[in-house]
């Protein structure tokens, strides 16, 4: 199962972490190549994002199903292809290091099934963890530049 984990230390404290990555509507559009995303309920949203895989473009659309919300630290759920042979889970993890001090870590796994699950999966090997990394630096840069405003 190609993955990716990225862990990242913040300069803010745990429970502003929280606040932002407990609401999905703050961290979908900083999916690389994001397009768009859609609510279902509380727990299951669709997102629509083009990925560069190797020297195709695509366009996937995935369902996103949250398996747990445990404030103030983590946030796991389970990805399914909608358009595409898809399937992989991930998760954002917040540890306190101090009271104003935070890491975080995102963690992305992702499996394509099928045919030609074996030649997508030797491209993800490598977009996977680039996607986990380029996410959760999203995040935290994000999450830091909304703290800066409020200074």
């Amino acid at each position: 199962m190609p993955s990716g984990t990225h862990a990242t230390e913040l300069d803010i404290p745990i429970e502003k972490v929280w606040n932002f990555v407990s609401d999905m509507n703050r961290w979908a559009p900083l999916v690389p190549g994001y397009i768009q995303h859609e609510l279902l309920n509380d727990k299951q949203s669709t997102w629509t994002f083009k990925g560069d895989i190797g020297i195709m473009q695509k366009t996937v659309k995935l369902r996103i199903d949250i398996t747990e919300w445990k404030e103030p630290s983590l946030v796991t759920f389970n990805l399914t292809g909608l358009n595409e042979n898809f399937v992989g889970n991930g998760y954002f993890k917040a540890a306190a290091i101090s009271d104003s001090k935070t890491e975080m870590t995102g963690n992305l796994d992702i499996t394509a099934k099928g045919v030609t699950g074996p030649m997508v999966n030797a491209i993800l090997k490598s977009f996977v963890p680039k996607t986990a990394t380029d996410l959760t630096k999203a995040i935290a840069e994000e999450i830091t530049s909304i703290e800066l405003k409020r200074i």
